[in-house]
Formats: C-alpha cells, structure tokens, sequence
C-alpha cells in the first residue's frame, strides 16, 4: 500500500469539506437577502481564497482526528502494559467519581461530562484488551463512529451557517457566540420557528450515507495501521499543515476587504469568523440595531444629561461646598441578588450583617444591574456608561485609558487599586484595570501565610479583606487618600468556603451558604477596618455585580437585575433613596455626596441633582433595555423593537420601595419618545466607543500608576 493512502481519513473528510463549503457559498450567493450583484473578479475572489483559507481551517479542525489516528495501536494491549493502563484508567475513574476531584472545583455539568468521557474511554479499553478476537471490529465500528462525527460536524455547521445567514445576511459573528450562552432560550426559539424533526432526521440519513461511503474509502488506514515510522511521517506532515494553518488564516482574513460587504462575508470562513467572534467581542449598533440621526441621539441624550455639550458627553460638574478629600473603598459583591436580603422579602436570614448595614446607610432601594456578568457589573461601576451591544468593554481589545471612576481618583491625587482574590487574568480583568491606571492587587500578590482557604476562584473572601486592610493601612501611612475597588469571589459556584464560619458548612456548596459566608466575611472586616485610623475618613460603597441568574419568562425579567446598592460613612446620614436608578449612577452620585468638581464623560448621573431623571439600563449581550416611566423598552438585533408596560405585582409583607416583581404587558401602541430615548443613550455611546471618544486625556497619570503596578509585581 502506498504511503499516501494512510492519508485517506484527511483527503476524503477535507473534500466533502469543501464540496459542502462551495455549495453554501453558491446558496448564500443567490439568498434573496444577499441583494448585491457580484462582478467576475468578486466571484473568483469569493470561491477561490474562500476556499483556500477553508483548507487551512480544516487543518486546525482535524486536529482531534489526527491525534486519534496516532493513537491507534495493537501493541498497547499486551502484557503487561494493557493492564498497567487499565488500572490507571481505573483509578481515574475512582477519583472523578469520588466527587472531590479538581472537576468538582468548576461546579456545573463538568465533572459529569468527563465523568461520562473517561467511563466510556475506560469501557471501551476494556472491551479492546479482553476480547482481542472482536477487537477488529470493534475498531471499525469506532473508526465509523468518528467519521459519522466529523461528518455530522461538517453538515450541521453548513446548516447552522446557512440559517444564520438567513436571519441576520452574515457568517457568524457576536449573535451566534451570544447563542451559546443563552442555550435553552435559543434552543426554544429554533424549536418553535423551524421544522426541526424532519430536518434532523433528514441530516441523520445523509450524514450515515455519506460515513458508509468515506469509511468504506479510509478504513485501509485501520486495516493496515501504520507502524511507527510511518505515524511519525504523518505527524510531521500534519504538524506542518498545522503551523502554515495558524499563519495563513489570519493572513487570508485581511483580503475580506471590499467595498462590498457581501463579497467579504462570503469569503470567510465560518468557523473562524465564529472564533473571531469570541476574540473581538462586539456587535457594531450602527449594523444589527435602529438607528436615528447622530445628532438628534446626542440632541434627545442631551434632554437627560443638561451639562453635556455637542456630540460628546463632556461636562463640568461643580458643587457648591468644599471637597472632601476621604478614602473610598468600592466593594463589589459577586452574583448579589436584591431578593437575597431580607428587606426585600428573602426570609432564609442570609444577609444579617448587610440588613442591619443597610439601616445605617445611603440606601439606594431601587437600582437596576446593566447586566448579568461580573464584566458588566465592573464596566458598569468602572467607566459609567450604557451596557452596549456585544461583550463588555473590560474583555474588548480597545479598553484601555477610558474614562472611568479610578482616571477622577488619579486627578484628584489619590492612590487607584483593584483588588481581586483570584487571578486578575481571568475575564480581562488584569488587561483592562492595568490598562486604565489601576494597581492591581490579586492572588499572585499574596504570600502562602496569607491564604487559609482557597477554590478555583480564589481566596476566600476573609483572606482577600485581610490583604486589603493590610494594604490599606500602607497606604494609609503616604498622607494620599486611597480609592481600593474590591471584588468578592465567594458567593460563586462551587459555592466553597471556610467551614465552622458560619451555620451552613462550606462543603455542601449550597447557594445559601455562599451568600451568607460572603456576608459573614464582609462583616469580619467591617470589624476589622473599625479598628484602623483611616476608618472615620474612609466612605463604603457595595453593590453587586450582578444578580445570582438572569434567566426568566421574558428578554429582560426585571428582578434579575434588581440589585442591593448602598454608601455607609460615619457622616453620611442613613436614608434610602427610592427613585428608580442605574448601576452606572453609583459612583457620580458618590462625587456628588463627595462635592467633586470634576470634567465627566459619564452617562451615569448624580441622582441627587435636580435635572436627574429616573431611568435604568439593563441588558443582555444583545437585548438592550431601558427603564423609564412605568415602561421597559428592549432594542434587539435586526432593527427590532419591543415595549412592555411595568404592572408591579406584590408581593405581601413588603414596603413599596423593595418590590421587584413586574409583569410585562405588551404596549398596544408604541412610545415614540421613550424608543428614540433608548435608541439615543445606546447609540451614543457605541458611537463614542466606536470614534474612541470616551478617553482619558491625561495619560501620564494612568501611566505613573500602571509602572507603579509593574514595579510591585
């Protein structure tokens, strides 16, 4: 047999691949929502480097099938290695299944999927090494089964491809990531909008004919499996391929530049516009979303904001009294629902020490998350402004010397820190808290003495309050005032913690135990910070993130965003504060409370000024919301609008100012004025994201901070 038929697995997959991505291509061509008309030079462009760059995408997709291949052997059976690697499948199993293995750390589904993966791989060692006279059979069929799976593979993207392109007229982009995330709610919709049943059953009989047909042409590679000399010939050669691949896709990315959208979008390949998808993280407004006149966005965003001036929103804010120089220590609580607390109706008394903090403090009663991630949370307390389409600005590559909350600190000659008991790579967080002037402090920054307790997130909460009480008398001795943003860890799944801290042992990780530990610990330290000299001189402000879940009956279920909100300083008189507010007006009604004068660029407001208008903005990745007299206005992809009325459904027991139940009755009749408002607050902020307008002008600053970062790691 010659050498080049050991390849038959690659060459026969890599056709059909290629047949399915010419045929899409045509198809997508002649769409009735493709309405362009393409010169021959655009065409040759389209089905030529299209093509080319599809090659070198199969490449890196076959990657799990060479490394299948390879592993392909008789001689892993014998005596005595078939049983060495037996036990040791064995004993893995034995500690997955025992339930305290690192899977169990990241909580969820994992640890029964890799579970159920190394059962079947243990299974099926098994069955290869007792029952050697079926063993070649069992391999073809297993060989089939991989194929039936790349096949299937190739089929459903080509699918999936052609249906996105049917709904929004491009490959994939931040949508179909979106998708992802959001997977009951989409499976649902494809479920009531298309015939799913005979679609499927169709792809399965044609996805089995065409697996006879390869597997009858590529199963020589099982019948006569390669030795090693030969396995290492087609390492190096797919190795080859491999490398070229991860340099020439990109390369071919660069030549979707035409003038023609259409050509572009056909010219790429799916697969890795969807990894692109991942990387860039937006959505561009101006694309997918209603749009008005820029001019009349900033004119109607001007009605809310008075002191902007243009199309921008710079604005001088100024007080009357004299400037307090205090510290500011911002706590952000990781997935903090309002309905956790007992002032709003939760009776489990898992938040004692934040219900009795709350009757001391600025309590802001009724304030809304921009959106359900941590990331959203941050950008929201951070740079102030509308969620906008797509991922959070904190994990965009353009993220860096924006205005935000830690740039008014820096003018204001204070000390900038993020704190955060995990590792400040996760989510961007390190990139983008760096790349705004913040000192970071995270786990790389403690020493061993200082950890009691950690999980995959971090450091317990109790050890990162400690670290930063540490810090902050360090910094309290520099005669500068220090602003420190906290983000907690604890109150996540796998909901682990210290036990004997609190009634709920942490080894049960129950949702419970995570919000009450999370709560004990804020209070250990608020007993601990009472004890400091910078105590009287330092203000407290804690809000969540996000809520605990964001799932519902409806796009934006207003009680998966109400969050607990408060500011506590021994000369800030307790009161609560009921109107209707934004995450993203936490820290200008700070400044406010503060009497900064300042340069702003925020959207978010001081809510205690008299132009301020009650409204909230709260979203998903791609369903963008406004709150507003009595209405909750979504913007969605595909210009599509939706209006709901605000009917409040009570619940008994509860003060009016800490209900947050709402049933949402379709508006009969569209608000003009509240949609040109939701349109306004989120278009001009795309566009000024977009025309990287929403800077920080004084870069030295930032910079001074951020070698102070580097210098200290």
């Amino acid at each position: 047999m010659t050498f080049y038929k050991k390849l038959s697995p690659f060459y026969n997959l890599a056709l059909l691949y290629f047949i399915v991505s010419f045929v899409l291509r045509i198809v997508l061509l002649f769409h009735p929502i493709t309405q362009s008309s393409f010169t021959f030079s655009e065409s040759l462009k389209i089905f030529s480097l299209g093509l080319i760059s599809d090659s070198f995408v199969f490449v890196l997709a076959s990657s799990f099938l060479w490394l299948y291949l390879i592993m392909i052997s008789n001689s892993k059976y014998n005596k005595p290695y078939g049983y060495i690697i037996l036990g040791g499948f064995i004993a893995l199993l034995i500690y997955i299944a025992s339930g305290k293995s690192i899977f169990d750390e990241y909580g969820g589904a994992l640890p029964k999927i890799v579970l159920i993966f190394v059962s079947i791989k243990t299974l099926l060692f098994s069955l290869f090494l007792f029952l050697p006279k079926q063993r070649t059979k069992l391999r073809f069929w297993l060989f089939a089964f991989v194929i039936f799976l790349y096949v299937l593979l190739i089929l459903q993207n080509a699918i999936s491809e052609f249906f996105f392109w049917n709904e929004f007229g491009v490959k994939y982009n931040f949508i179909a990531v979106n998708y992802l995330i959001y997977t009951n709610e989409v499976i649902g919709n494809i479920m009531q909008s298309y015939p799913v049943v005979p679609i499927f059953s169709v792809l399965f009989v044609i996805t089995g004919t065409i697996t006879y047909f390869i597997t009858k042409y590529s199963r020589n590679y099982i019948d006569e499996i390669p030795n090693i000399s030969e396995k290492l010939k087609i390492t190096a050669i797919y190795c080859t391929f491999f490398v070229s691949s991860l340099f020439a896709i990109p390369s071919l990315a660069k030549t979707e530049n035409s003038k023609n959208i259409f050509v572009n979008e056909l010219q790429s390949n799916g697969i890795y516009k969807f990894y692109l998808a991942f990387q860039n993280n937006k959505l561009d407004y101006f694309k997918f979303y209603k749009t008005i006149p820029d001019q009349k966005a900033f004119a109607l965003l001007k009605q809310q904001i008075p002191a902007i001036s243009g199309q921008n929103t710079l604005q001088k804010v100024n007080n009357d009294s004299l400037e307090k120089r205090k510290n500011v220590v911002l706590i952000t609580v990781e997935s903090l629902s309002a309905d956790f607390m007992k002032i709003y109706g939760n009776k489990q008394n898992i938040t004692p020490f934040l219900d009795s903090l709350a009757q001391k403090s600025l309590l802001f009663t009724n304030t809304y998350a921009a959106g359900n991630r941590t990331v959203r949370g941050l950008e929201a307390v951070t740079l102030c402004l509308p969620p906008t389409a797509g991922e959070s600005v904190v994990k965009r590559e353009d993220n860096k010397n924006k205005f935000s909350t830690g740039s008014v600190f820096l003018k204001k000659g204070y000390n900038v820190k993020f704190m955060y008991g995990g590792d400040a790579f996760f989510d961007n967080m390190q990139d983008f808290y760096s790349g705004n002037g913040y000192q970071i402090i995270d786990k790389s920054s403690f020493e061993p003495n200082e950890i009691t307790f950690s999980n995959v997130w971090g450091v317990c909460d109790e050890d990162m309050y400690n670290k930063a009480i540490k810090v902050m008398n360090s910094e309290a001795k520099q005669n500068k005032p220090f602003f420190n943003h906290i983000m907690t860890v604890s109150n996540h799944r796998p909901f682990t913690y210290p036990n004997n801290k609190i009634d709920i042992p942490g080894n049960i990780k129950s949702r419970d135990g995570g919000v009450k530990y999370t709560d004990y610990a804020l209070k250990q330290f608020f007993n601990k910070a009472q004890k400091q000299p910078w105590f009287k001189n330092t203000v407290f402000v804690i809000v969540a993130d996000h809520c605990a879940s964001s799932a519902g009956k409806t796009e934006l279920p207003l009680d998966k965003y109400r969050i607990p909100a408060l500011i506590y300083s021994s000369d800030i008189k307790p009161e609560k504060y009921n109107q209707l507010m934004s995450q993203i007006d936490i820290m200008p009604t700070l400044f406010g409370l503060l009497h900064f004068d300042y340069e702003s660029k925020f959207f978010g407001q001081d809510v205690f000024k008299p132009h301020y208008q009650p409204r909230a903005l709260i979203a998903t990745y791609q369903d963008l919301g406004l709150i507003k007299d009595n209405v909750l206005t979504i913007l969605s992809p595909k210009q599509q609008i939706k209006q709901f009325q605000l009917k409040l459904n009570k619940k008994e027991g509860l003060l009016p100012e800490f209900q947050i139940y709402y049933d949402q009755i379709p508006l009969k009749s569209e608000n003009k004025n509240l949609v040109d408002e939701t349109i306004a607050f989120y278009q001009s902020a795309s566009y000024l994201l977009k025309k990287k307008e929403y800077q920080f002008n004084d870069l030295s600053l930032t910079a001074k901070n951020t070698k102070l970062y580097a210098k200290n790691r």
